[in-house]
């Protein structure tokens, strides 16, 4: 009997031919499939109303997850049960939106009413289907044809390689339409502010420490400096000018490499690390924490556009709130 991994394997070779053959037809500009898939994303770009994903099975489960693929990059969507459509849910659906309909066949009866609704009231549908003669893509403005490929079941044929297609063919639509939207990290974040995404994706500003920042001046003496970073607790002190200017920084490092030179007694700026690494309040916590890395340091300050101090950093801010 064959191992079940090398049955795997031929499974996801099976799945990966499918897609690459997908990417292929996407690649070819004068394809059929890549002048629809550039139509239904400049509709979906600019759609006034929500776009409106459906299927049916195993082609529902990928448009449910389209859909929330969709709202999570900013492009308003919600998922409609096609049978429950039947039943009064084509009433979520208005005449400003853009209808998505998944089927592989492109026969799905259950489709039937959401396909006569959006024909009677002129909205837009986009078909995404292996039928290329389908009842499915006969009605649709835009026909996502997928190119011919294997299912990684050949015993029954189950939905695999093509549910997959599916899948990759709906993350695409959603890429495309946030780039011609513009749509940012900051727009990201706001839709996931939970999880380590959305740590990762908060400013340095939600998370330093502005009070009683450690602070002194060059001439002071390494004393005063050594009671400022006590006090302070984030084993460094900020040096800043006479226009409070960030122009140095000591750390406890700082003090062990000049520890034989009568460091007590010494001036700030004899010891101190001259323009050091700072990052501003709009900064990313994982940037933050790349620097920190890369870096080999435990600490930054935040500075404004003067590069005047507006608060300091700490490795675990970043680390307690789940960055990696």
């Amino acid at each position: 009997m064959t191992r079940a991994h090398l049955i795997a394997a031929a499974a996801i070779r099976t799945e990966i031919d499918g897609l690459a053959a997908l990417a292929d037809a996407m690649t070819d500009g004068d394809s059929a499939l890549a002048r629809a898939f550039d139509a239904a994303a400049a509709a979906c770009a600019d759609v006034k109303g929500r776009l409106i994903v459906t299927g049916m099975g195993k082609s529902g489960h990928v448009a449910r997850k389209i859909a929330a693929t969709f709202a999570s990059t900013g492009a308003p969507a919600s998922f409609v049960h096609p049978a429950e459509a039947s039943h009064g849910d084509l009433g979520m659906i208005s005449r400003d939106d853009i209808v998505i309909a998944l089927s592989n066949s492109g026969e799905t009866p259950e489709l039937g009413d959401v396909i006569a609704y959006a024909g009677r009231f002129d909205i837009p549908l986009i078909a995404m289907t292996s039928g290329a003669d389908s009842a499915l893509a006969q009605a649709a403005a835009m026909r996502l044809i997928l190119p011919p490929a294997k299912e990684a079941c050949a015993v029954t044929g189950a939905p695999t390689t093509s549910t997959a297609m599916m899948m990759a063919l709906g993350d695409a639509l959603a890429v495309t339409i946030l780039q011609r939207k513009g749509f940012t990290a900051t727009d990201f974040h706001t839709f996931h502010p939970g999880g380590r995404l959305g740590a990762a994706l908060k400013r340095v500003s939600d998370l330093m420490h502005h009070k009683e920042m450690p602070l002194c001046g060059p001439q002071d003496t390494v004393e005063r400096a050594v009671k400022a970073i006590n006090a302070g607790g984030f084993g460094c002190v900020g040096a800043v000018d006479e226009d409070g200017r960030l122009v140095g920084i000591v750390t406890d490092g700082d003090l062990r490499r000049h520890y034989d030179r009568h460091v007590v007694d010494a001036r700030v700026a004899d010891i101190m690390t001259p323009g050091p690494q700072v990052v501003t309040p709009d900064s990313l916590a994982a940037e933050a924490l790349a620097l920190f890395s890369e870096r080999k340091i435990t600490a930054v300050f935040i500075v404004d556009e003067d590069n005047r101090p507006l608060g300091l950093l700490h490795v675990h801010d970043c680390l307690s709130i789940g960055v990696i």
